[in-house]
C-alpha cells in the first residue's frame, strides 16, 4: 500500500523539505503544498494518510506563534480536518506545526470550530530563542508516531516552546488520558531536571501531546533534523549511529497503516 503524505507550508515555513524528506526516506509518497491550493481545493485531504505542519515561524508568527495559520485552519478547513481524523488518519505538528495544533484546538481535542482553547505554548523561561539538543522521553503509548520508554536525542528551536495549560484540571486530564507523549530528560532518562534540560519551563516537562485518539501528535522538537546519523552534533566523536534518531517517528507513521 502506497501511504501518501501531505505537508502544508505558507509563508514563513521554513522546515517543509526536511520534513518531506524525512516522510521519503521512511517510505511515503509526499505531496508538499502551500495552503492556498488545499484552500482552494478542500478534497486533496482525502486523498492522503498522513497530514504534517512543519515547523518554521509562519505568516511570521504575528499575534502569537502559529496563531494566523490556525485560525486560518478553523475557519477554512475545520470540516475537513474533523473528517480526516475520524477516518482514522494521523496528524503531526513539528515545533510551529505543534503551536498550530494547539490553537486550532486539535490539539488536545475534543476538536470543533468552536473549541475552546485550553493548552498553549508560550515564551521560554529564559526569555531568549533557545536552539540545542535535548533528550526525550517516550511516556505514552497512545501516540503511533511514538514508542513508549524510548529515549531520543533531537533538536530544538524557539522562542515560545514554553507548555501550558489552562488550569490544573486540564493537565490531570492529559495525565489521565495518557496525552502526555514525550517529556524532557537528562541523559539518564530523568524528568524534573533544571534548565537547560527542561529548556523552555514547560509544566511536567511536558515536549509533546496527542489528542485522545493518540492520532494527532504535536511536538516541539524537530525529528526531522535528526534523520541522518551525520546529523548528530557528536558523530565525529562518538561515532555512528545506524540512523538519526528522529526517523522512527516518520517510520512508525508509515507503519501504522501496514
Amino acid at each position: 500500500m502506497t501511504i501518501n503524505t501531505l505537508i502544508i507550508r505558507t509563508a514563513g515555513t521554513n522546515c517543509d523539505l526536511e520534513t518531506k524528506f524525512a516522510f521519503e526516506r521512511a517510505g511515503s509518497k509526499v505531496s508538499l503544498l502551500h495552503i492556498n491550493r488545499v484552500n482552494e481545493r478542500p478534497a486533496l485531504l482525502a486523498e492522503h494518510q498522513v497530514l504534517a505542519l512543519p515547523g518554521g515561524f509562519s505568516y511570521g508568527d504575528d499575534i502569537a506563534a502559529g496563531k494566523v495559520h490556525a485560525n486560518e485552519f478553523r475557519m477554512k478547513l475545520a470540516d475537513q480536518l474533523g473528517k480526516f481524523v475520524d477516518d482514522g488518519k494521523l496528524i503531526i505538528g513539528i515545533c510551529n506545526g505543534f503551536q498550530i495544533l494547539v490553537k486550532t484546538g486539535l490539539l488536545p481535542g475534543p476538536f470543533g470550530r468552536d473549541t475552546e482553547q485550553t493548552v498553549t505554548l508560550t515564551f521560554n523561561d529564559s526569555n531568549k530563542f533557545e536552539d540545542r539538543w535535548i533528550y526525550l522521553r517516550a511516556d505514552s503509548d497512545k501516540s503511533p508516531f511514538i514508542r513508549k520508554g524510548e529515549i531520543i536525542y533531537l533538536p530544538i528551536a524557539h522562542g515560545e516552546g514554553k507548555f501550558v495549560t489552562k488550569d490544573d484540571a486540564t493537565l490531570t486530564a492529559l495525565r489521565d488520558n495518557d496525552q502526555v507523549v514525550l517529556r524532557y530528560v537528562d541523559a539518564d532518562g530523568n524528568t524534573g531536571a533544571p534548565y537547560p534540560i527542561n529548556p523552555n519551563g514547560s509544566v511536567d516537562d511536558i515536549a509533546g501531546i496527542c489528542d485522545t485518539t493518540g492520532r494527532v501528535l504535536g511536538l516541539m522538537p524537530h525529528p526531522e533534523r535528526h534523520v541522518l546519523p551525520t546529523q548528530h552534533p557528536r558523530w565525529p566523536r562518538d561515532g555512528l549511529k545506524p540512523e538519526g534518531d528522529g526517523l522512527q517517528v516518520f517510520r512508525n507513521a508509515v507503519a501504522y497503516f501496514g
